[in-house]
């Protein structure tokens, strides 16, 4: 038998574990190679040293309540693997993720549903030019809309009204026009909202609101077609 082979089963010969009927022929031969082999002898003394030094070494004993500590340590891990705490489990991992995901697009959310509506208040403007927008009292002028306005009221004809009229012209709004103005403002169209509407009314209306001059409205600067202007005569007098 060789060095080698020897050396390798050095441990197990020294603890007895070659046993078995086909191992006792090999105890032989490597009992036969160490009565013959010096440096296979001296390590297996080497291995003898260290075996008794290992057993001087003090034995840490485990603690008393080692094996309760197991048992609820194993209790525990059954008990989380039960449905509801998986739930519970797969419940927190989604908030977490959710939250990770959907906080940093909160506020550009916000943001895209005011441009939107922004968008759609521009597009709706474009969409409807002809929509009259009326200014209040103490209104701020934002440039943004500016209903049509009188710029001055043409004097052809010089008599305009007959005298059969005059005393429904001379009450109160006598005469109420309503005049469609375009986007170079002219008078397109007009109606009669209250007071006389004869054929001989309206024929000199037309003459005088075709020479009149208006503003056209204006959407965001741009002039529409569509604005609305309101005149109120009376008699001869021009009141809007």
């Amino acid at each position: 038998m060789k060095c080698n082979t020897v050396r390798t089963n050095l441990a197990g010969y020294l603890d007895d574990a070659i046993t078995g009927g086909a191992r006792v022929e090999e105890r032989a031969q490597i009992r036969q190679h160490l009565e013959a082999c010096n440096v296979c002898r001296e390590e297996l003394e080497s291995f003898r040293k260290l075996n008794v030094l290992l057993s001087r070494v003090p034995k840490n004993l485990p603690p008393a309540d080692l094996a309760i500590r197991i048992k609820v340590a194993a209790a525990q891990a059954q008990h989380s693997r039960d449905w509801p705490s998986r739930m519970r489990r797969i419940k927190d991992r989604a908030e977490i993720l959710l939250d990770n995901v959907f906080r940093p697009l909160s506020v550009p959310a916000t943001g895209g549903f005011f441009s939107a509506i922004l968008v759609f208040v521009l597009v709706l403007q474009m969409i409807l030019p002809g929509t009259t927008v009326r200014a209040v009292q103490n209104d701020v002028d934002l440039n943004l809309m500016r209903p049509a306005e009188l710029v001055s009221l043409s004097d052809y004809p010089q008599s305009w009204a007959p005298e059969s009229q005059d005393v429904e012209l001379s009450m109160p709004h006598g005469l109420l026009v309503d005049v469609t103005v375009d986007s170079h403002g002219q008078m397109t169209d007009y109606t009669i909202l209250s007071g006389p509407t004869t054929l001989e009314l309206r024929r000199h209306l037309d003459q005088m609101l075709l020479f009149s001059r208006f503003s056209p409205m204006l959407s965001f600067g741009r002039p529409t077609a569509g604005g609305h202007v309101v005149l109120s005569f009376s008699a001869v007098r021009v009141r809007g």
